[in-house]
């Protein structure tokens, strides 16, 4: 019964994230305002680090910290079976640092484009700035 959850827990939580990139995915292709495409990558790049965590999250009881404590005999076997490994943990606070600079810079540019053209429709912004006609 154990193993059948967990299966359906990954199934579930790979549904989840897929469906979730999906979404976010549309709502930067097809958005028109600035602010909901900036929206939907933020959300697009929440789901890939939630995604990279459950790449190196193990499900195995008990979880202990990656913490060496005993490199000799049972307690590597037992530390390397069932602690969480570190990189992906370390990748994404990395990925979170740099995902706010990028939503910063990228925010920036909407405010200006908002001074410059009085709105953030994504269409209109580039006919007022560019001066030429975008069609449907």
């Amino acid at each position: 019964m154990v193993v059948v959850l967990e299966a359906f827990t990954y199934i579930l939580i790979i549904a989840v994230l897929g469906l979730n990139a999906l979404v976010s995915i549309y709502g930067i292709v097809y958005g028109r305002s600035l602010v909901k495409k900036l929206i939907s990558l933020t959300i697009l790049s929440d789901t890939v680090l939630v995604a990279v965590i459950f790449a190196g999250f193990y499900y195995a009881y008990p979880i202990v910290p990656p913490v060496y404590q005993d490199l000799a005999g049972a307690g590597r076997e037992f530390l390397v079976k069932h602690a969480s490994d570190p990189l992906p943990q370390a990748l994404v606070l990395t990925g979170i640092v740099i995902g706010l600079a990028v939503n910063a810079l990228i925010a920036f540019g909407i405010i200006q484009a908002y001074r410059l053209a009085k709105t953030t429709d994504a269409r209109k912004v580039v006919e007022v700035l560019s001066g030429v006609e975008v069609t449907e």
